[in-house]
């Protein structure tokens, strides 16, 4: 059931009727006294109707897997209720609702030539998003990449850039690790060695961003550890990258 706070948040799917019949008849009995939410359904839709002004790329196969998953996740806020505030603060509060208008109109998301429309709402938090930052490093000025092969096809490439101070690894057709067992991600730092860099999903083929310091690693490796990882190497690595020369 939707309750009246939560009602400010079906803004944006009623802009992209993406509400079914109940939520819509109670949207639009809201949207008929909020004044507020009637300016926010017209920005949106003028934001959306921009699509059709856009040229269609194929994105990444791992944005389009992130982006549905998320869907099923992230439940977004309803906006704070308003709250009296001082004449002076006015031209502040209006700024800053455009400037949520201004980010709803740059969430949305063409997925792939049939051009599902994903649409993220103006206050819901995207900082775990590493689409960007593995986009900036894959196409970096200074990246650089080292690819492994595996026996039965599989294949490993790491990419960093010291400008950044990032790395990315993409796997192809990797087989899953033994019962028990994850995939674990290493950078090498001088003086320090094999500094852990997080665990990778069980997926044949994904984009995973490391983490740590890049810039300062002189390489990465991928190990086999026991359920949860391990604060140091336990088994040989099953592959090492090397970044070259960091002089």
């Amino acid at each position: 059931m939707t309750t009246p706070n939560d009602i400010h948040a079906l803004v944006g799917a009623y802009a992209v009727d993406a509400l079914d019949d109940l939520e819509r008849v109670a949207f639009e009995r809201h949207l008929a006294g909020c004044d507020e939410c009637q300016d926010e359904v017209t920005s949106l839709r003028e934001a959306a109707g921009l699509l059709a002004e856009t040229t269609s790329t194929q994105p990444p196969a791992a944005l389009r897997d992130r982006v549905l998953a998320d869907i099923a996740t992230v439940r977004p806020l309803p906006p704070e209720a308003p709250t009296a505030a001082p004449a002076a603060s006015a031209p502040h509060r209006r700024h800053g609702r455009g400037a949520r208008l201004l980010a709803a109109a740059a969430a949305v998301v063409v997925l792939g030539a049939g051009a599902t429309v994903v649409w993220q709402e103006p206050w819901q938090d995207s900082t775990s998003e590493t689409p960007s930052v593995t986009d900036a490093v894959l196409t970096a000025a200074d990246a650089r990449s080292t690819s492994l092969d595996f026996p039965g096809g599989a294949k490993a490439t790491v990419t960093h850039s010291d400008s950044l101070g990032e790395a990315v690894i993409v796997t192809e057709k990797m087989p899953p690790p033994p019962a028990g067992k994850v995939y674990q991600l290493w950078l090498d730092q001088p003086g320090e060695g094999m500094v852990s860099a997080g665990l990778m999903p069980v997926k044949a083929d994904q984009t995973v961003l490391l983490k740590g310091d890049a810039a300062t690693a002189t390489g990465a490796g991928i190990t086999v550890e026991p359920e949860g990882g391990s604060t140091s190497p336990t088994t040989e690595p099953i592959a090492l990258f090397d970044f070259g020369d960091k002089a």
